[in-house]
């Protein structure tokens, strides 16, 4: 194995970790990019399949395997679906804060930003009177100050960077588990015409990669972050491949299987040196 970071170790008994997180990203996905698609019956049907399907059955394939893991969610998914967000309180799971309308951050000021934020929080409390401690930017979107504006807001930890294979502390305290796009059931599955393009796979030779991806991660110590979207990962072939995939990881030796605040709350205790990123400085041509 690898060394691991200066500071970082594992629970005793456990030499990684693996967290199955869902986005419900539901229609907001689409409307924010594509407002259009308001009168489009078929691409909000196509989004309307992960609270009205998806999330049932991802709840009762959570329930069989007796994993409680994360949904980031919207606030206005929240909002739109109350009983179905607050299905998966009560299934136990973690809610997670996903923007408002799963906006982008890009070309956007501190203000504007920080209202997302607000907006998000206000309606997590109101449906399901939840005050998340983990935050998933929409898209993984993020600007240099994102970080410290969502510390500023109390959150434990974020879960958006692509920079690392091993969870880390941001200077202001807040936890960064990161992912990567291999990672992510979106350009593996989504097809929507004329707004997604990623090829249509079969599941097993998607979770086989995942598996792969899985192994490798475990043998260097480090966190295996799986993102997935209702809508997306909740089609019938797509769920038994998955629940194989997340089988499988509950059956390796010393990998801990737990939700993105368990993991959260064991790094926040390590004593680990502080991260920050700075814009790159280019010399003017």
């Amino acid at each position: 194995m690898e060394p691991l970071p200066p500071g970082f170790r594992w629970p005793d008994g456990y030499r990684a970790a693996a967290m199955f997180t869902f986005d419900v990203d539901a229609e907001a996905v689409m409307l924010t990019d594509h407002p259009e698609v308001v009168d489009y019956l078929d691409v909000i049907g196509h989004q309307r399949y992960g609270p009205q399907v998806a999330v049932p059955r991802i709840l009762r394939m959570l329930d069989r395997r007796g994993l409680r893991t994360t949904f980031f969610v919207p606030g206005w998914v929240a909002e739109t679906w109350p009983d179905v967000i607050r299905s998966i309180r009560d299934a136990g799971h973690e809610i997670g804060h996903h923007g408002y309308m799963h906006e982008s951050v890009r070309g956007k000021d501190e203000a504007t930003e920080e209202r997302y934020l607000r907006r998000g929080l206000e309606a997590l409390d109101l449906v399901v009177g939840v005050r998340p401690v983990g935050y998933r930017p929409p898209s993984c979107d993020m600007n240099f100050r994102t970080p410290d504006l969502v510390a500023k807001h109390g959150f434990t930890y974020s879960s958006g960077m692509m920079d690392s294979d091993h969870p880390y502390k941001w200077k202001s305290g807040l936890i960064e588990l990161p992912m990567h796009w291999s990672l992510d059931d979106w350009n593996r599955y989504n097809y929507v015409p004329g707004y997604a393009s990623s090829p249509i796979l079969r599941p097993s030779e998607v979770c086989a990669a995942w598996g792969e991806e899985l192994e490798a991660i475990v043998d260097v110590g480090g966190l295996f972050d799986l993102t997935m979207h209702p809508f997306v990962s909740g089609r019938p072939a797509r769920i038994a491949a998955l629940e194989t995939l997340i089988e499988l990881a509950q059956s390796m030796d010393g990998v801990w299987v737990a939700a993105g605040d368990e993991i959260a709350a064991w790094v926040a205790d390590l004593d680990l040196p502080p991260v920050t990123h700075e814009p790159p400085k280019l010399d003017p041509i």
